[in-house]
């Protein structure tokens, strides 16, 4: 189950609470900067510190006569300050606020998923190493090829993760900008200053150059990165299904007591974790292209951005917390079967040795052609008649006149395929540290 103070932590991002305070914390930040240039008295500023606040309920009543989200947070901001709210707002429009609150609670939210991810890192770390050596056959296609590690395969998606970390951190950047700039971005009421002062204090960048609005490319960058990882998650949660069928069962996820895995039968033990997961990343891929809709905006601005992001921001940042929370659960209590996968090596009768049995051939003298011929008759043989490949190799006069039996032996060993698996590990987990 993902832990519950992570999904409180990203649903308390999107708040109406911590959405408005935003908003006031960029509004006094202006009034500051305006009061530092000589344009509002000090006195009045001193009073809009003290007395600025917002009433939740009391802006929810506003909105619904005046149609206006902004207007009623500075209506309800008022009624708090008294007459010094004139300066509050002053030069500005709904979308200097809009834009740069929308930027600190997205880069709040990306906090949140790169410990997700740090703690996800550490997970597949601890397995890749746990099962570092542990052989199992690997798969093109769906048919047997030759033998990787279980452990290999956690270092991969722990390298995707560690790519993935990195996307993150880029687009967190990529959003931090802010917009203090008026109605088409020129400054006509408000100095440029004022943006820098802002910016700076929230630790955003300014945009620029901006219109009414910071341009959706930065955004559509944000939202691609989560589905990127959401699709990680998906491929990663699409192998543990395979893994997990019937026939392979080399790895599943954990079956807890009492646990059900079908109203009419009791044996199933199903990948619903997984299943999940890979749904979910449907959903995912989904706001990545409401995103991308979202850059085409008429001439300066037009609103048809604005209830796509109003359910996206929180939909897409609280659903891969979910995600990221669900599938390091799932990774952490994974339970991996290495009989099994020794067993499912032995299935093909040795014929995953195929290649190397060639290469042998090559080394001693054999034209590539011959020596492909050679091994694919005597591997086709081996599935035909189920007949171990090793025998069959043994037997051939062809592969005798260039091959030793003790040379054919030492081929066969399952270790030989073992032989670089330290340094694929030093490779990944030095380069990362």
């Amino acid at each position: 189950m993902i832990p519950r103070y992570s999904r409180q932590k990203m649903a308390s991002v999107w708040s109406p609470e911590n959405r408005f305070r935003k908003w006031l914390d960029i509004e006094i930040l202006v009034c500051e900067a305006l009061t530092r240039k000589g344009v509002i008295p000090k006195k009045a500023f001193a009073n809009i510190k003290a007395k600025a606040d917002f009433d939740v309920a009391r802006i929810d009543k506003i909105e619904r006569v005046v149609k206006h989200d902004v207007i009623a947070f500075l209506t309800s901001v008022s009624e708090k300050v008294g007459p010094d709210a004139r300066f509050i707002h002053m030069g500005l429009t709904s979308s200097d606020i809009l834009d740069t609150s929308f930027a600190l609670l997205l880069r709040e939210a990306a906090d949140l998923l790169l410990e997700d991810v740090d703690r996800l890192l550490e997970i597949l770390r601890k397995k890749a190493f746990r099962y570092k050596k542990t052989l199992m056959i690997g798969r093109t296609h769906g048919i047997h090829a030759e033998p990787i590690t279980f452990g290999l395969k956690m270092a991969l998606w722990y390298q995707e993760m560690l790519r993935n970390r990195l996307r993150l951190v880029r687009a967190r950047d990529i959003v931090s900008y802010g917009k203090i700039s008026g109605v088409v971005g020129t400054f006509t009421f408000v100095d440029p200053r004022v943006e820098a002062y802002v910016c700076r204090k929230l630790g955003l960048q300014p945009a620029p150059v901006s219109t009414q609005v910071i341009q959706r490319d930065r955004h559509a960058e944000y939202f691609a990165t989560l589905a990127i990882i959401a699709s990680s998650i998906d491929k990663f949660a699409t192998e543990i299904r395979l893994l997990q069928r019937t026939e392979v069962r080399e790895a599943e996820e954990e079956f807890t007591e009492g646990q059900k895995g079908s109203s009419a039968m009791p044996h199933k033990r199903n990948p619903v974790l997984s299943e999940n997961l890979s749904g979910l990343a449907r959903l995912m891929r989904s706001y990545a292209l409401a995103s991308l809709e979202d850059l085409a905006l008429w001439h300066e601005r037009d609103i048809s951005h604005s209830s796509v992001e109003r359910v996206i921001g929180p939909d897409a940042t609280i659903l891969l917390d979910f995600m990221l929370n669900r599938f390091a659960g799932l990774v952490e209590n994974l339970v991996v079967y290495p009989e099994r996968m020794m067993a499912n090596l032995s299935l093909t009768h040795g014929v995953i040795f195929s290649q190397m049995v060639l290469l042998k051939l090559i080394d001693k003298g054999m034209s590539r052609e011959d020596a492909y011929a050679i091994v694919q008759k005597n591997a086709m043989q081996s599935w035909r008649e189920g007949q171990e490949f090793k025998k069959l190799i043994m037997g051939d006069r062809d592969v005798l006149r260039f091959l030793k039996p003790v040379e054919i032996e030492k081929v066969f060993r399952l270790q030989n395929f073992l032989k670089h698996v330290e340094f694929i590990f030093r490779r990944v987990f030095r380069e990362t540290a």
